[in-house]
């Protein structure tokens, strides 16, 4: 782990944007495409914004979410809305979107679909996580039925967790995908979030799910 410290949350976002957009111009010297997996929630706000307007071939970039709640796509909380109205913008309109939702009754029913889009996208070229203050990452929640599958070392590309902290099922990523992306950053803002990763440090990733993606990961912090 690689752990950043900047005195504002804006120069944090256009710092990481930064380093974000060439991670993604050096993959693509290589590679025909990039996959891009990005959080929601409220953290990436100011990264898109600035984001959104790098000078790279957007229309090569494949972007999905670490997670995603099971909502319709225009739901409030949908992290798919988020991204398609903070990052999806711009010069960044031109990207490809891949969701993390299929119109089903179920999060378990949309999962062979859900997977099948994002196998081919296979180690993840570039990946911004948050992680909250209990230590989950994604939608790996400590304690959520499903976690452990989650955590194996031969889970599937994603998997659905039903954690109790929350108000709906989650489709998430999981551990070794998110832990295979080529190159790994999460952004944390104030004391609390930093509380508690340096307790993820010492705790297995049952407790602490964060614990098994933080291998070779630039931590941005602010406060």
């Amino acid at each position: 782990m690689n752990f950043l410290e900047y005195p504002d949350r804006e120069m944090l976002a256009i710092d990481l944007a930064n380093q974000l957009a060439g991670a993604l111009k050096a993959h693509l010297m290589t590679h025909e495409t990039a996959s891009f997996a990005v959080c929601g929630g409220t953290s990436p706000g100011l990264i898109f914004d600035a984001l959104c307007a790098a000078d790279l071939e957007w229309e090569r970039v494949h972007v999905l979410p670490t997670d995603e709640r099971w909502v319709a796509p225009d739901h409030p909380r949908s992290n798919a809305r988020l991204i398609r109205e903070r990052l999806l913008t711009a010069r960044a309109g031109a990207a490809s979107f891949l969701p993390l939702w299929e119109p089903e009754e179920s999060p378990e029913a949309a999962l062979p679909a859900i997977a099948a889009r994002v196998s081919p996208e296979l180690p993840l070229s570039v990946m911004l996580l948050g992680m909250g203050e209990d230590m989950h990452t994604a939608s790996l929640f400590p304690g959520a039925a499903g976690l452990r599958e989650a955590l194996a070392d031969d889970a599937p590309p994603v998997a659905v967790l039903r954690p109790e902290t929350v108000p709906e099922a989650r489709i998430s990523l999981t551990a070794p995908v998110l832990d295979g992306a080529l190159s790994k950053h999460m952004v944390l803002y104030g004391e609390a979030k930093r509380a508690a990763l340096e307790r993820a440090l010492s705790l297995p990733p049952e407790e602490a799910p964060v614990q098994a993606v933080l291998k070779n990961t630039s931590v941005h912090w602010s406060v």
